[in-house]
Protein backbone atom coordinates (compact mmCIF):
# COMPACT_ATOMS: atom_id res chain seq x y z
CA UNK A 1 0.00 0.00 0.00
CA UNK A 2 1.42 3.32 -1.06
CA UNK A 3 1.05 4.98 2.41
CA UNK A 4 3.33 2.04 4.20
CA UNK A 5 5.58 2.58 1.32
CA UNK A 6 5.83 5.93 1.39
CA UNK A 7 6.34 5.73 5.36
CA UNK A 8 9.38 3.33 4.56
CA UNK A 9 11.21 6.22 2.64
CA UNK A 10 10.26 8.77 4.90
CA UNK A 11 11.51 6.61 8.07
CA UNK A 12 15.07 6.48 6.09
CA UNK A 13 15.57 10.27 6.64
CA UNK A 14 15.16 10.23 10.44
CA UNK A 15 17.39 7.14 11.00
CA UNK A 16 20.25 7.46 8.65
CA UNK A 17 22.31 9.37 10.96
CA UNK A 18 21.52 7.43 14.04
CA UNK A 19 23.45 3.72 13.22
CA UNK A 20 23.43 2.71 10.18
CA UNK A 21 21.59 -0.01 10.64
CA UNK A 22 18.10 -0.83 8.62
CA UNK A 23 15.23 0.22 10.12
CA UNK A 24 12.27 -2.07 10.44
CA UNK A 25 8.80 -0.76 10.01
CA UNK A 26 6.17 -2.69 11.20
CA UNK A 27 2.89 -2.87 9.51
CA UNK A 28 0.46 -5.14 12.01
CA UNK A 29 -1.63 -5.72 8.73
CA UNK A 30 -1.41 -7.93 5.54
CA UNK A 31 0.14 -6.13 2.40
CA UNK A 32 -1.28 -3.84 0.10
CA UNK A 33 -1.58 -4.14 -3.82
CA UNK A 34 -2.27 -1.54 -6.54
CA UNK A 35 0.21 0.97 -5.41
CA UNK A 36 3.04 -1.17 -4.07
CA UNK A 37 5.05 -0.62 -7.81
CA UNK A 38 5.61 2.81 -8.08
CA UNK A 39 5.64 3.30 -4.21
CA UNK A 40 8.54 0.79 -4.11
CA UNK A 41 10.23 3.09 -6.92
CA UNK A 42 9.68 5.98 -4.47
CA UNK A 43 11.08 4.22 -1.55
CA UNK A 44 14.15 2.85 -3.05
CA UNK A 45 15.26 6.21 -4.12
CA UNK A 46 14.81 8.18 -0.78
CA UNK A 47 16.96 5.03 0.35
CA UNK A 48 19.68 5.24 -2.15
CA UNK A 49 20.31 9.09 -1.45
CA UNK A 50 20.35 8.67 2.42
CA UNK A 51 22.16 5.40 2.48
CA UNK A 52 19.73 3.61 4.55
CA UNK A 53 18.25 0.33 4.31
CA UNK A 54 14.74 0.09 4.99
CA UNK A 55 12.95 -3.41 5.78
CA UNK A 56 9.00 -3.33 5.56
CA UNK A 57 7.45 -6.39 7.95
CA UNK A 58 4.39 -7.14 7.74
CA UNK A 59 2.25 -8.80 11.19
CA UNK A 60 -1.03 -9.45 10.20
CA UNK A 61 -2.97 -10.59 12.97
CA UNK A 62 -5.76 -9.91 15.68
CA UNK A 63 -7.02 -6.77 14.51
CA UNK A 64 -3.31 -5.39 14.51
CA UNK A 65 -2.43 -6.17 18.06
CA UNK A 66 0.55 -8.97 16.60
CA UNK A 67 2.66 -6.06 14.93
CA UNK A 68 2.15 -3.59 18.07
CA UNK A 69 2.80 -6.06 20.38
CA UNK A 70 6.40 -6.66 18.46
CA UNK A 71 7.19 -2.81 18.21
CA UNK A 72 6.16 -2.64 22.20
CA UNK A 73 8.32 -5.30 22.99
CA UNK A 74 11.13 -3.58 20.61
CA UNK A 75 14.26 -2.14 21.84
CA UNK A 76 13.64 1.47 22.18
CA UNK A 77 17.23 2.51 19.63
CA UNK A 78 14.92 4.29 16.75
CA UNK A 79 15.55 1.53 14.51
CA UNK A 80 12.35 -0.25 15.06
CA UNK A 81 8.76 1.93 14.41
CA UNK A 82 4.83 1.16 13.90
CA UNK A 83 2.43 1.99 11.13
CA UNK A 84 -0.31 2.46 13.50
CA UNK A 85 -4.03 3.90 13.17
CA UNK A 86 -7.00 4.53 14.71
CA UNK A 87 -7.55 0.83 15.14
CA UNK A 88 -4.70 -0.42 16.86
CA UNK A 89 -4.01 2.76 19.04
CA UNK A 90 -7.72 4.21 20.43
CA UNK A 91 -10.31 1.18 19.52
CA UNK A 92 -8.33 -1.61 20.15
CA UNK A 93 -7.30 -0.51 24.13
CA UNK A 94 -11.23 -0.23 24.28
CA UNK A 95 -12.27 -3.29 22.84
CA UNK A 96 -9.84 -5.82 24.17
CA UNK A 97 -9.14 -6.03 27.66
CA UNK A 98 -6.17 -7.99 27.83
CA UNK A 99 -3.42 -6.65 25.53
CA UNK A 100 -0.04 -8.13 25.77
CA UNK A 101 1.05 -4.22 26.13
CA UNK A 102 -0.78 -1.73 27.45
CA UNK A 103 -1.52 1.09 24.39
CA UNK A 104 -1.26 4.09 26.53
CA UNK A 105 2.62 3.60 28.11
CA UNK A 106 4.23 1.65 25.19
CA UNK A 107 4.67 3.52 22.65
CA UNK A 108 6.02 7.18 22.03
CA UNK A 109 3.86 8.76 19.12
CA UNK A 110 5.94 10.19 16.22
CA UNK A 111 3.44 11.51 13.85
CA UNK A 112 0.25 11.68 11.98
CA UNK A 113 0.75 10.82 8.36
CA UNK A 114 -2.74 10.79 6.96
CA UNK A 115 -6.04 11.01 7.45
CA UNK A 116 -8.66 8.51 6.07
CA UNK A 117 -11.91 10.07 6.02
CA UNK A 118 -14.73 6.90 4.66
CA UNK A 119 -17.44 7.64 1.82
CA UNK A 120 -20.93 6.57 3.13
CA UNK A 121 -22.57 4.56 0.42
CA UNK A 122 -25.71 2.87 -0.88
CA UNK A 123 -26.81 0.23 -3.47
CA UNK A 124 -27.99 2.15 -6.93
CA UNK A 125 -31.41 0.72 -6.08
CA UNK A 126 -31.24 2.78 -2.65
CA UNK A 127 -34.34 5.99 -3.62
CA UNK A 128 -31.89 8.47 -2.00
CA UNK A 129 -29.82 10.75 -3.53
CA UNK A 130 -28.00 12.40 -0.68
CA UNK A 131 -27.93 11.98 3.25
CA UNK A 132 -30.89 14.04 3.80
CA UNK A 133 -33.28 11.70 1.18
CA UNK A 134 -31.38 8.22 3.13
CA UNK A 135 -32.59 9.80 6.54
CA UNK A 136 -35.99 10.66 5.59
CA UNK A 137 -36.14 7.01 3.87
CA UNK A 138 -34.83 5.14 6.99
CA UNK A 139 -37.20 7.04 9.62
CA UNK A 140 -39.93 6.28 7.18
CA UNK A 141 -39.12 2.41 7.31
CA UNK A 142 -37.33 1.88 10.79
CA UNK A 143 -35.56 -1.67 10.51
CA UNK A 144 -36.02 -2.25 6.91
CA UNK A 145 -32.29 -1.17 5.78
CA UNK A 146 -29.07 -3.18 6.56
CA UNK A 147 -25.82 -1.55 6.41
CA UNK A 148 -22.33 -4.40 6.05
CA UNK A 149 -18.93 -3.92 7.87
CA UNK A 150 -16.13 -5.73 8.37
CA UNK A 151 -16.85 -7.07 11.93
CA UNK A 152 -17.50 -5.72 15.23
CA UNK A 153 -15.16 -3.05 16.33
CA UNK A 154 -13.80 -2.01 13.22
CA UNK A 155 -14.33 1.67 11.67
CA UNK A 156 -16.96 1.03 9.26
CA UNK A 157 -18.96 -0.17 12.42
CA UNK A 158 -18.48 2.38 14.22
CA UNK A 159 -19.28 5.15 11.66
CA UNK A 160 -22.22 3.52 10.88
CA UNK A 161 -23.41 3.29 14.88
CA UNK A 162 -22.28 7.00 15.19
CA UNK A 163 -24.54 7.83 12.48
CA UNK A 164 -27.69 6.05 13.50
CA UNK A 165 -27.12 7.96 16.62
CA UNK A 166 -26.86 11.41 14.97
CA UNK A 167 -29.54 10.93 12.75
CA UNK A 168 -31.91 8.89 15.11
CA UNK A 169 -32.33 6.34 12.92
CA UNK A 170 -32.96 2.44 12.90
CA UNK A 171 -30.71 0.64 9.99
CA UNK A 172 -29.60 -3.28 11.13
CA UNK A 173 -25.86 -4.17 11.49
CA UNK A 174 -24.46 -7.02 9.15
CA UNK A 175 -20.89 -7.83 9.95
CA UNK A 176 -18.68 -9.71 7.71
CA UNK A 177 -15.33 -10.98 7.86
CA UNK A 178 -13.53 -8.15 6.43
CA UNK A 179 -13.77 -4.69 3.92
CA UNK A 180 -13.92 -6.97 1.14
CA UNK A 181 -16.88 -8.88 1.50
CA UNK A 182 -18.95 -6.11 2.98
CA UNK A 183 -18.71 -4.11 -0.12
CA UNK A 184 -19.32 -7.32 -2.75
CA UNK A 185 -22.59 -7.78 -0.41
CA UNK A 186 -23.30 -4.26 -0.28
CA UNK A 187 -22.53 -4.72 -4.81
CA UNK A 188 -24.88 -7.45 -5.02
CA UNK A 189 -27.84 -5.62 -2.95
CA UNK A 190 -28.09 -8.30 0.31
CA UNK A 191 -27.76 -4.89 2.24
CA UNK A 192 -28.41 -0.99 1.14
CA UNK A 193 -25.74 0.86 2.98
CA UNK A 194 -22.00 0.92 4.19
CA UNK A 195 -18.99 3.07 5.40
CA UNK A 196 -15.81 2.58 3.52
CA UNK A 197 -12.75 3.80 2.75
CA UNK A 198 -12.24 6.33 -0.09
CA UNK A 199 -9.73 3.73 -1.83
CA UNK A 200 -11.51 0.21 -1.73
CA UNK A 201 -14.79 2.17 -3.27
CA UNK A 202 -13.70 4.99 -5.38
CA UNK A 203 -13.83 2.64 -8.34
CA UNK A 204 -17.52 1.31 -8.09
CA UNK A 205 -17.83 4.79 -7.56
CA UNK A 206 -16.76 5.81 -11.21
CA UNK A 207 -18.09 2.89 -12.62
CA UNK A 208 -21.55 3.81 -11.31
CA UNK A 209 -22.09 0.63 -9.18
CA UNK A 210 -22.07 2.18 -5.99
CA UNK A 211 -23.63 5.89 -5.34
CA UNK A 212 -21.48 7.70 -2.69
CA UNK A 213 -23.72 10.20 -0.40
CA UNK A 214 -21.22 11.94 1.80
CA UNK A 215 -17.70 11.79 3.15
CA UNK A 216 -17.62 11.56 7.12
CA UNK A 217 -14.43 13.88 7.57
CA UNK A 218 -14.91 17.70 8.59
CA UNK A 219 -13.74 18.64 4.69
CA UNK A 220 -14.57 17.22 1.48
CA UNK A 221 -11.95 14.85 0.27
CA UNK A 222 -9.80 15.78 -3.32
CA UNK A 223 -10.41 12.27 -4.48
CA UNK A 224 -14.35 12.86 -4.59
CA UNK A 225 -14.38 16.89 -4.42
CA UNK A 226 -18.06 16.80 -5.79
CA UNK A 227 -19.01 14.59 -2.50
CA UNK A 228 -19.93 16.40 0.52
CA UNK A 229 -19.38 15.95 3.56
CA UNK A 230 -22.45 14.24 6.01
CA UNK A 231 -21.61 17.21 8.24
CA UNK A 232 -22.79 19.41 5.64
CA UNK A 233 -26.46 18.24 6.49
CA UNK A 234 -25.81 16.32 10.04
CA UNK A 235 -23.83 19.11 11.77
CA UNK A 236 -20.78 17.91 14.03
CA UNK A 237 -20.99 14.58 12.15
CA UNK A 238 -17.06 13.76 12.40
CA UNK A 239 -15.56 10.24 11.80
CA UNK A 240 -12.19 10.49 10.36
CA UNK A 241 -9.18 7.09 10.33
CA UNK A 242 -6.26 7.83 10.22
CA UNK A 243 -2.43 6.58 9.98
CA UNK A 244 0.55 7.51 11.83
CA UNK A 245 4.12 6.47 12.94
CA UNK A 246 4.76 5.55 16.49
CA UNK A 247 8.01 4.35 17.91
CA UNK A 248 8.52 2.19 21.32
CA UNK A 249 8.09 4.29 24.79
CA UNK A 250 11.35 5.61 26.00
CA UNK A 251 12.87 6.12 22.76
CA UNK A 252 15.30 8.81 23.01
CA UNK A 253 13.17 12.67 22.83
CA UNK A 254 16.29 13.18 19.62
CA UNK A 255 15.22 10.43 17.95
CA UNK A 256 11.28 10.92 17.80
CA UNK A 257 12.07 14.44 16.73
CA UNK A 258 13.93 13.76 14.19
CA UNK A 259 11.33 11.08 12.86
CA UNK A 260 8.55 13.60 13.35
CA UNK A 261 10.52 16.32 11.04
CA UNK A 262 11.39 13.77 8.44
CA UNK A 263 7.69 12.78 8.06
CA UNK A 264 6.55 16.20 8.05
CA UNK A 265 9.18 16.95 5.20
CA UNK A 266 8.36 14.13 3.14
CA UNK A 267 4.54 14.61 3.54
CA UNK A 268 5.07 17.90 2.43
CA UNK A 269 6.66 17.26 -0.96
CA UNK A 270 3.76 17.70 -3.35
CA UNK A 271 3.89 14.28 -4.96
CA UNK A 272 3.57 12.72 -1.92
CA UNK A 273 0.52 14.84 -1.25
CA UNK A 274 -1.07 13.80 -4.46
CA UNK A 275 -0.26 10.40 -4.39
CA UNK A 276 -1.87 10.16 -0.85
CA UNK A 277 -5.17 12.47 -2.12
CA UNK A 278 -4.92 10.08 -5.36
CA UNK A 279 -5.89 6.91 -2.43
CA UNK A 280 -8.89 9.15 -0.70
CA UNK A 281 -6.35 9.92 2.25
CA UNK A 282 -5.40 13.27 3.11
CA UNK A 283 -2.07 14.16 3.72
CA UNK A 284 -2.34 15.67 7.14
CA UNK A 285 1.01 15.39 9.95
CA UNK A 286 1.47 16.54 13.71
CA UNK A 287 3.99 17.15 16.39
CA UNK A 288 4.49 14.07 18.80
CA UNK A 289 2.10 15.95 21.41
CA UNK A 290 -0.62 16.81 19.09
CA UNK A 291 -0.56 13.10 18.08
CA UNK A 292 -1.00 11.83 21.09
CA UNK A 293 -3.85 14.20 22.12
CA UNK A 294 -5.43 12.68 19.04
CA UNK A 295 -5.16 9.41 19.94
CA UNK A 296 -6.29 10.26 23.54
CA UNK A 297 -9.34 12.13 22.18
CA UNK A 298 -10.46 9.44 19.53
CA UNK A 299 -9.88 7.01 22.53
CA UNK A 300 -12.15 9.25 24.80
CA UNK A 301 -15.03 9.63 21.63
CA UNK A 302 -15.31 5.71 21.13
CA UNK A 303 -15.18 4.35 24.35
CA UNK A 304 -18.44 6.24 24.94
CA UNK A 305 -20.05 5.06 21.60
CA UNK A 306 -18.77 1.62 22.32
CA UNK A 307 -20.30 1.96 25.67
CA UNK A 308 -23.70 3.43 24.80
CA UNK A 309 -24.08 0.29 22.20
CA UNK A 310 -22.64 -2.71 23.92
CA UNK A 311 -20.48 -3.07 20.71
CA UNK A 312 -18.13 -6.24 21.48
CA UNK A 313 -14.91 -7.49 19.77
CA UNK A 314 -15.74 -11.13 18.50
Amino acid sequence: MLLTLVLAGLSCAASAQQSGKPLTLVVPFAPGGGSDTSARLLSQALASRLGQTVVIENKPGAAGVIGADQVARAPADGNTILLGNIGTQSINPILYKKLPYDAKTAFAPVSLVAELPQVLLVHPGVQAKDVAGLITLLKAQPGKFSYSTSGPGGSMHLAGEMFKSATQTDIQHVAYRGGGPAIVDLLSGHVQITFATVLESLGHIKAGKLRALAVTGDKRVPALPDVPTVAETVPGFKSISWVGVLAPAKTPQATIDRLAAAIRDTVAQPDIAQRLNEQGAVARTSTPRQFAALIESDYTTYAQLIAEKGIKAE
